[in-house]
């Protein structure tokens, strides 16, 4: 308890005490006017002996007399206390506080004590009190601490699960065949857990990705594109500025667009670049958005006349690229990433071969052979570098 409770109840005592003495010189006062007396006189019929009435009056007045002499006694008694109350409820306060701090867990920063002390002197009590009171709060912030540590660690155990899921997830993607396929599976097992993460929902759409180019049935290609899609456009709504975010969500819209109508087909392919774009701006060093940019540039200038007619009217203006345009891309992606693929050399040739530089052409060609037959999609290369070198003869 502090002083100024202390104080407080000192002060209702004394209140009671004086609220009960003004009561009896009010009546006092009251029955001097009544009788025309002065205060210091008294109704000699209030000792006449024959009235009973008055005996009783003169008899409570009495009694009233010794108890607030009682009371000034006993005010007496507790202002003699107060003083030492303080001592007494510091001593017990400080018995509780140490042992709380029996624990090597429970203890609190200076920075922390400091600060409790500077709120109870703020309140208006010494330092030595302040001291005191100090001392409990810390003694109530050590529970909350260790609450808030315990918070913490498992907070760090989650982050620390999130991530080697994702390192499995991102080893999963450079594989293989079969191993590669367990991507999917592997992350929708914990969606349930990490489905708020953007690091998690762009890696999932990842994975539908490779799901789609791993799976031989067109059915299942259009659900994978399909479902991948979606965890692609909720990534980007959950962080929009994750280049991954906007570069997978680009790569599914284009997966989608093999199994939809020609109007869905456009749209896709709008979508695509818009993504592509700002996944670039985020990222401008990753060779894998300018190697797309180059396969969208390619494709738009190899457009027929009705092909960009029909995106006219849809949607009232056509795409725009040229071979020049996909040419940089690929160019750029080597540029970041020196041989970074089989299939970005392939393009190159053909971009040289469309604009009539055969040596370049050739010269691509052989950088393409040179490399090996690691994934699927390198014998697709292969294939197409084979029937260009046969055009290129």
């Amino acid at each position: 308890m502090a002083q100024a409770d202390g104080k407080a109840l000192a002060l209702g005592v004394l209140a009671g005490a004086a609220g009960i003495s003004l009561a009896a010189v009010w009546y006092q006062s009251r029955r001097a006017m009544t009788t025309g007396e002065g205060p210091g006189t008294c109704c000699p019929a209030l000792y006449a002996s024959g009235s009973a009435g008055q005996a009783e009056v003169l008899q409570q007045l009495t009694s009233l007399i010794q108890c607030v002499s009682e009371l000034k006694e006993e005010v007496r008694a507790l202002k003699d206390a107060l003083p030492h109350l303080q001592d007494h409820v510091r001593d017990e306060l400080r018995e509780r506080a140490g042992s709380r701090r029996a624990s090597p867990y429970n203890r609190t920063t200076p920075t922390r004590r400091k600060r409790s002390s500077g709120v109870v002197r703020a309140e208006g009590l010494s330092s030595e009190e302040g001291e005191s009171e100090g001392g409990y709060m810390t003694a109530l912030t050590d529970s909350e601490e260790e609450g808030q540590r315990e918070e913490d660690c498992q907070a760090q155990e989650r982050v620390d699960e999130l991530t080697a899921l994702l390192r499995r997830a991102d080893g999963l993607h450079e594989s293989r065949g079969a191993q590669k396929m367990e991507g999917l599976p592997t992350l929708l097992e914990r969606r349930e857990e990490f489905d708020q993460k953007c690091q998690y929902l762009w890696r999932l759409t990842r994975a539908y990705a490779d799901a789609h180019d791993l799976t031989a049935d067109s059915l299942e290609k259009k659900t994978y594109a399909e479902k991948g899609k979606q965890v692609g456009a909720q990534a980007i709504s959950l962080n929009p500025l994750c280049a991954e975010s906007h570069q997978w969500y680009a790569i599914l819209c284009g997966l989608l667009s093999e199994y939809e109508s020609v109007q869905n087909k456009i749209k896709n392919g709008y979508l695509f670049k818009d993504h592509l774009d700002k996944a670039i701006e985020l990222n401008p060093h990753d060779p894998l958005s300018y190697y797309l940019m180059g396969r969208w540039c390619y494709a738009v200038a190899q457009c027929t006349w009705i092909e960009r007619k029909i995106a006219a009217a849809l949607f009232g203006e056509p795409p725009s690229a040229s071979i020049g345009d996909a040419l940089q891309n690929f160019q750029k992606a080597e540029e970041i990433c020196p041989k970074y693929s089989k299939f970005n050399y392939v393009f190159l040739a053909k971009c040289y071969k469309d604009l009539g530089q055969k040596s370049q052409a050739k010269m691509m060609c052989d950088c393409a052979s040179a490399m090996g037959l690691v994934s699927k999609e390198d014998e697709e290369a292969q294939k197409e570098l084979d029937s260009l070198l046969l055009s290129l003869q």
